[in-house]
């Protein structure tokens, strides 16, 4: 599916209704099927925790950074400190929209799937189908799982970020640079356990693709 094409759909989507059903239909329509669209959400949900890594590795460093301060414009720090907090939250919303897009598809894939193998006459077609249907199923639950399970890590970061960061904007001098001290050995841990499970679930992700799209 190319971006050109992957364009058309969702033009597509905000024309003529916004659905689920009526999204599906019209993607039928111009030749995109249901698993096509799963695909490409995976893919993007992927993406987006890659980039959700990369961002949390950022707010680390800068956060490292924040707490050898020695001299200089605090109100900087903040700023600094507020932009990758803001930027964090930005992706964390972003990785939970991508798994509920996933969810949404994979309702409308799975449910037309059965209809379907239902309509067989021929019993090995249907056996058949119904192993590969049990099988996607087993492997999607796992994707779901692990991409879950990497985002429910994420918010008990923020919060402590968010604390932090409004305790330095109200506190600007050494005992806010005392409390992220206190803090960084806990934050360094909980964004390495983030980041191992989100290439857990990224890993996943591949594996999910590489199974539907064979």
């Amino acid at each position: 599916m190319n971006s050109k094409t992957l364009l058309s759909a969702f033009i597509f989507l905000l024309v003529f209704g916004a659905c689920s059903t009526m999204y599906y239909e019209g993607l039928e329509k111009i030749g995109i099927p249901k698993r096509d669209v799963m695909v490409y959400r995976v893919e993007q949900a992927r993406d987006t925790q890659e980039e959700t890594k990369e961002q949390f590795k950022s707010a680390l460093a800068q956060f490292t950074a924040a707490t050898r301060f020695s001299g200089g414009d605090l109100e900087a720090i903040y700023t600094k400190l507020n932009d990758e907090y803001e930027a964090s939250v930005s992706k964390a919303e972003e990785v939970r929209s991508r798994i509920e897009d996933i969810e949404d598809v994979s309702q409308a894939l799975f449910a037309e799937w059965e209809q379907e193998i239902a309509q067989y006459s021929n019993v090995n077609l249907k056996r058949s189908s119904q192993e590969k249907l049990s099988t996607t199923k087993t492997h999607y639950r796992q994707l779901i799982a692990s991409m879950k399970k990497a985002e429910a890590k994420i918010q008990p970061i923020l919060t402590v970020f968010r604390d932090q960061v409004m305790f330095l904007k109200h506190n600007l001098n050494a005992r806010a640079i005392a409390s992220l001290k206190s803090e960084l050995g806990s934050i360094e841990s909980d964004v390495t356990v983030l980041i191992a499970s989100m290439e857990e679930s990224i890993n996943e992700a591949n594996a999910f693709i590489n199974t539907m799209e064979k």
